[in-house]
């Protein structure tokens, strides 16, 4: 065993231990998050899409103080939370919602604020910082473990997570540019990883066989319209969407929450697992703890390349009803974006945040009811 195998099996090794550390930890004294209700209205049917978009895997923007700070009018998040929903037959809806109970959601007392945590210095390369922090998840005692089994391919190039028997959740980018649906939408799947040896082949014959990849069709897709913003600026703000597969999978899934501040999450990190480009047909993990935080977006500094985006971001999260701390989806990986503020340019691999309004939006996705839509 080489030694950056040992290491990596060691670091893949204290990730399995580290409940039993967590178990020594404090739960975090925090007041119940408040989950608005969204009301959806009739769907109405809308021209059918053109696929007219090129995926863009290397997603980068650029904000300032401004930008950072704006804040959205009750009108425009009820307008952004409406959705769009693409069949596989390329057919469209447009669903505008209401919101119930959502002042304090829409104004929450709770919301992190900016805050620089310590002077950076610039960093002038992107998406690597420093030396490379990623690891590969190879073998069957990995690879298709908790929760590392709950991370697949989306066949336009990104990643996404499985949030529910039948739902996959990852970014906007993936499937739509904010203007129109990309080329692979139209016969957009979902790649479930099948270790060699899973598949008949004995793996410790063949070094380095690659894992295969058993293919899903999409049955639809739901992005909101906080994304589709035709010839305004594209912000990451919304960049996430919901695929529904033809059929339920058997593997586990890993369970959505509203991101708690970091300073709730256990030991401040994050994970991820995603399919970068630069190591094709390998499942690559990271984890880091969070540099900034803003309402909308997690700010750090995880070592991700193009092919990343949509990976479920995850960390460590208190149950008040299982009294400990689990996994739990808290973001989706986004891409890479330039901030300037107080004429510095700091540059961040940016996660969208799961607020309350876009727990609601996505669980309703997903349950299709008001009623199963209750943070835990």
């Amino acid at each position: 065993m080489t030694p950056r195998e040992i290491t990596v099996s060691t670091h893949l090794l204290l990730h399995h231990l580290l409940p039993f550390t967590l178990s020594l930890l404090q739960p975090p004294h925090h007041q119940p998050v408040h989950v608005p209700t969204l009301v959806p209205h009739a769907p109405t049917p809308l021209t059918r899409s053109r696929f007219s978009a090129e995926a863009q895997l290397d997603f980068t923007t650029r904000c300032n103080a401004s930008c950072f700070h704006r804040a959205e009018q009750e009108e425009q998040m009820t307008d952004k939370l409406a959705f769009e929903t693409l069949y596989a037959d390329g057919f469209r809806t447009l669903t505008t919602v209401e919101v119930e109970d959502d002042d304090d959601a829409l104004h929450p007392t709770h919301a992190p604020e900016w805050r620089w945590r310590r002077r950076l210095k610039r960093r002038m390369k992107r998406q690597i910082y420093g030396a490379d922090g990623r690891f590969n998840i190879q073998g069957d005692d990995f690879l298709m473990d908790y929760p590392f089994s709950t991370a697949v391919r989306i066949s336009t190039g990104c990643t996404g997570v499985l949030v529910s028997q039948q739902h996959v959740l990852t970014a906007a980018h993936c499937v739509h540019d904010g203007k129109d649906y990309v080329h692979g939408a139209q016969k957009l799947r979902v790649g479930f990883l099948i270790p060699p040896s899973v598949n008949g082949t004995k793996a410790g014959l063949i070094p380095n066989k690659k894992p295969l990849v058993r293919w899903v069709r999409v049955k639809r897709t739901r992005v909101p319209k906080g994304w589709i913003q035709g010839p305004q600026e594209v912000s990451m703000d919304f960049d996430y969407a919901l695929l529904e597969l033809r059929w339920p999978h058997r593997r586990p899934f890993m369970r959505l929450s509203v991101a708690p501040s970091s300073d709730d999450l256990a030991g401040n990190r994050i994970h991820f697992s995603g399919f970068d480009s630069d190591r094709p047909g390998e499942l690559v993990y990271r984890f880091c703890p969070v540099e900034e935080e803003s309402s909308e977006l997690i700010y750090q500094h995880c070592d991700a390349r193009p092919g990343a985006s949509g990976s479920g971001v995850y960390g460590r999260v208190w149950d008040d009803a299982l009294e400990r701390w689990e996994r739990k989806v808290i973001g989706i990986f986004s891409g890479h974006q330039w901030l300037e503020i107080d004429g510095e340019n700091r540059d961040y691999n940016v996660a969208v945040r799961i607020t309350p309004l876009k727990f609601a939006q996505i669980c309703y996705w997903v349950h299709g009811n008001r009623l199963d839509c209750r943070q835990d």
